[in-house]
């Protein structure tokens, strides 16, 4: 459902359906709607010219708009005055996900876009159950894009999180700023951080700056050789209580905390 968080009109608040629209807008203008919002609106929603949308273009604002006419399944909107809503929370978090199964990766997409996430690298470990050649990770990355998209829909925000083709585990850990020299000390980084069931220090005493790095594992859970390679990248291990969660629990876990304690939940 295409909705935004709501607005006043005559001394009550009303819901407004959002729609994310991948070109400039400027108001004035008409913009015929993309193919699978306009078909919602059309065939479940039953717009009629003149019906109030709410237009995005993923760089912090967001336009007043009117569908302007309805012809099957197309639908054009006029668009209106441009408004500076930025929903973004004050920090930036950078969720590195191993690529769970079936729907569970949407759904970790999904929710943590909801949840604020700045930026969501998909990654391959040695205990993955996926396995995905060239084509298939880049069709993963659009179909997961477009589930970022309407989750922004969903919940207000007007941008969108940058999601990353897949990659390998230990070729996302060589490419990110912080790794150790070979036969220097890990470096210590409290904005970079691991969710380790088992040997990790209790989430509670992490200190976090402007931006952090947060690592979920697959459903089997890192490797020692893995631990280790994180260790040197700068990552620091930690837990979110006694329990052991599974993947998808883990990631919406962890930003839920990090969001209530140095974002924008509190």
């Amino acid at each position: 459902m295409r909705q935004s968080s709501g607005y006043e009109r005559r001394g009550r608040k009303v819901r407004l359906n959002r729609v994310y629209v991948a070109a400039a807008l400027s108001p004035g203008s008409i913009v015929e709607l993309p193919a699978e919002a306009a078909a919602h609106l059309a065939k479940v929603l039953r717009a009629r010219s003149g019906d109030e949308l709410v237009l995005f273009t993923g760089d912090g604002r967001e336009f007043a708009a009117a569908v302007e006419s309805v012809r099957g399944s197309r639908v054009t909107a006029a668009v209106g005055e441009a408004r500076d809503i930025d929903r973004e929370s004050a920090l930036a978090v950078t969720l590195v996900q191993c690529i769970a199964r079936a729907d569970r990766m949407d759904l970790i997409v999904q929710k943590a876009t909801e949840l604020g996430v700045a930026r969501i690298v998909p990654v391959l470990s040695q205990r993955s159950v996926v396995r995905l050649d060239a084509a298939q990770a880049e069709s993963k990355a659009a179909h997961w894009r477009a589930i970022a998209v309407n989750a922004c829909e969903q919940c207000g925000r007007n941008r969108i999180p940058i999601i990353d083709a897949p990659r390998r585990l230990i070729n996302y850990l060589g490419d990110s700023p912080g790794a150790a020299a070979p036969g220097a000390a890990a470096p210590v980084c409290g904005s970079r951080l691991i969710l380790e069931p088992e040997f990790g220090s209790r989430a509670a005493a992490q200190e976090i700056g402007p931006a952090v790095d947060v690592a979920i594992g697959p459903e089997g859970g890192f490797t020692a050789e893995e631990l280790e390679a994180f260790r040197v990248s700068g990552f620091a291990a930690v837990r979110l209580g006694p329990r052991v969660l599974r993947t998808e629990t883990a990631a919406i876990a962890a930003l839920a905390w990090l969001q209530s304690r140095f974002g924008d939940l509190g």
